[in-house]
């Protein structure tokens, strides 16, 4: 299992920190390339394909199998890293980029499924918690790593990096990992997804190249704009009529899913919006290297880190959400109208304070979003108002780069044309060469580079100032996010998704992912089982409790075979399969250990227990009414009991 579980969490990280790792050496990558108006693409296109990906990974890997999937996504990744670190222009890069976000797509979403394969329920909360933290490191090292392959070696290890790590990753699975597949039959939405990723498409075209390429009047900006007008048409139609919507039309119904996903959507479009406009005033006004550039970043980073991590714990002791949407987006609204004073001669310690302002701004409302709209969601939409949620943030990414990239073009072209106005440049250098590679900047005289840099700097400053008000406008919505009161299985989300990741569960899954983390809070395994026997009418050592359950969920099990589960030895557990021979549950034919009918009914007993405090956890969801629900709980009421790591703390 653990193999398994390296496996995942390395192919986790590929994910996660390729959403990072790339903005720091976005302005080396400009100065080979130019096309400094295409910047944002290298970063949009690989969110637009791996959020439009995501859904089906989820729906082929239940109905086909996890492991062939999974598998493949690794490759189209690889295959992916590969050719955009041998991009030979801007154009064939942002390609590739969207072809290695199809892969990255999967890699995520079947990562975290796979885990519910292959881990016992009441160890499933921790190691999912493990695969969070992959996304807090990445959040972190992404912009120190990238930074530190330009300098040192070339801005394609950006890329190349992935190439050992992922083909570790693709043995460790292929080798460890056994297939299985959910048998669950999904009804495609295919035309749905085409449909709303060509709708972002076409509106990301039509603000990346308006006023740049062509003018806002030009017959293709209108064209893009109705492109996308129609096609959205073309989504409704197609929601209306799927059976598993990729993102259900009745979910806009219900007010704190509408509010949650407003301000999803603004929180995409700040977090990787900001990340990628730091990187070019760092390393291009400032004149810092990439690696600074990556460590200057580090407190958005972990100001997004701890406020998430902070405010979950504290929804969890409170059972109270809505006062940090309006804190977090009240200091949003701050920090990005002080980012709007950023210059080339900002301390930094100043810069720093704005940064992680602003991090902790961004990462107070994550983790309730997540909360919010699963609290609110009855059972049959609890899957699709998640991954509605995650979708809606990651599409608010792609446009806030795309966004923030036409603004900062339009505003530099203006800003270089008045900077030079009776300057004169050298002979040979062009001034719209000077917008399209920064590099230019640094071989030019003192004056003029100065006069320059003033430009990039007020540009930089007019991207932030413009975001300043869809920051306000979150500020106002989250006044109307309705509190309703906590149920347990809600109090906490996974940081996995509260950085970010895209999820694709149906609701049975999501409820088993929220059982997974409250079982986490289970006492200690002697306290447990001797709980569990005494709210049963047993009198037996916890131990036995522990033999009992592990030998009825088999019928028959030998010693050897016991001892094994528990990975302890057979001295140390003999003891408590005494006890059940002595009274009977067990009996001991030579080396074989046969549950005996009574011990199957006092066995059924403590099941029974644990599915009642496994149904209080539910409670607000009616269980009862919902068939698979009521197959879910007797599950995990078994899966949770007698796993091996119990005995061999009851042994210890």
């Amino acid at each position: 299992m653990w193999v398994v579980i390296a496996a995942l969490m390395l192919g986790i990280l590929l994910g996660a920190l390729d959403q990072t790792i790339v903005s720091t050496a976005l302005p080396t990558i400009v100065s080979e390339f130019g096309g400094l108006n295409h910047l944002s693409w290298v970063v949009t296109a690989y969110l637009l394909a791996s959020t439009a990906s995501t859904p089906l990974w989820g729906k082929l890997g239940d109905q086909y199998g996890r492991k062939p999937l999974y598998v493949a996504a690794i490759i189209v990744f690889l295959v992916g890293s590969a050719l955009c670190g041998a991009a030979w222009d801007m154009l064939s890069l942002i390609v590739f980029r969207a072809f290695q976000g199809l892969g990255g797509g999967g890699l995520i979403v079947l990562g975290m499924a796979i885990v519910g394969d292959v881990v016992p329920p009441r160890e499933r909360g921790k190691y999912q918690g493990f695969f969070g933290a992959m996304f807090g490191v990445a959040s972190v090292a992404g912009p120190l790593l990238g930074g530190f392959f330009v300098d040192n070696l070339t801005w394609r290890w950006v890329f190349y990096v992935n190439l050992p790590i992922g083909l570790v990753a693709l043995a460790m699975v292929s080798f460890a990992l056994h297939g299985k597949r959910d048998g669950t039959k999904h009804r495609i939405d295919y035309a749905g997804t085409a449909a709303i990723a060509g709708a972002a498409v076409c509106l990301v075209l039509g603000t990346t190249w308006g006023g740049t390429e062509y003018s806002w009047g030009s017959p293709v900006i209108i064209g893009l704009f109705l492109g996308a007008v129609v096609l959205l048409v073309l989504w409704w139609l197609a929601e209306r009529r799927a059976a598993e919507p990729v993102l259900p039309l009745h979910l806009f119904g219900n007010p704190v899913f509408s509010v949650a996903g407003f301000l999803a959507f603004v929180i995409g479009f700040a977090l990787f919006g900001s990340v990628t406009y730091f990187a070019v005033y760092l390393q291009v006004v400032k004149g810092e290297s990439p690696t600074v550039s990556g460590l200057s970043l580090i407190p958005q980073m972990l100001g997004v880190l701890a406020a998430s991590i902070t405010s979950g714990l504290l929804i969890t002791r409170t059972g109270h959400y809505k006062v940090f949407p309006i804190v977090g987006t009240g200091l949003m609204t701050v920090a990005l109208a002080l980012c709007s004073r950023l210059a080339p001669d900002t301390p930094v310690w100043e810069q720093s304070v704005y940064f992680a302002l602003l991090g902790v701004g961004l990462g107070s409302v994550m983790q309730v979003l997540i909360i919010a709209v699963q609290n609110s969601s009855p059972y049959a939409d609890l899957g699709a108002a998640t991954s509605g949620n995650t979708f809606l943030r990651s599409i608010g990414g792609a446009f806030g780069v795309a966004v923030f990239g036409t603004i900062f073009s339009n505003q530099l072209a203006t800003n270089v044309s008045r900077a030079l106005v009776g300057i004169q440049l050298p002979p040979g250098v062009d001034p719209a060469e000077v917008q399209e590679n920064s590099a230019i900047l640094r071989t030019l005289p003192p004056e003029q580079s100065r006069a320059i840099l003033g430009a990039y700097a007020d540009a930089i400053q007019t991207v932030f100032l413009c975001a300043v008000p869809v920051a306000a406008l979150a500020f106002v919505a989250s006044w109307f996010l309705r509190e309703v009161p906590l149920k347990t299985a809600t109090r906490e989300a996974g940081m996995g998704e509260s950085m970010g990741a895209p999820t694709e569960r149906s609701s049975r899954a999501e409820l088993e992912t929220c059982l997974a983390r409250l079982l986490r809070r289970d006492p200690k395994a002697r306290v447990l089982y001797a709980q569990l026997a005494a709210r049963a009418g047993l009198d037996l050592p916890a131990g036995s409790v522990w033999a009992l359950c592990a030998i009825a969920q088999e019928g028959s099990v030998t010693g050897r075979e016991l001892a094994g589960t528990a990975d302890t030895t057979r001295d140390k557990g003999r003891p408590y399969v005494d006890e059940l021979v002595a009274e009977g549950l067990v009996d001991r034919e030579g080396e074989l250990l046969v549950i005996t009918g009574t011990g199957r009914a006092f066995a059924e007993r403590i099941w029974e227990t644990r599915r009642r405090g496994l149904d209080n956890l539910l409670e607000g969801w009616d269980p009862e009414r919902h068939p698979e629900l009521v197959r879910l709980l007797d599950r995990m009421s078994r899966e949770s009991l007698g796993d091996r790591s119990d005995l061999s703390a009851l042994t210890r």
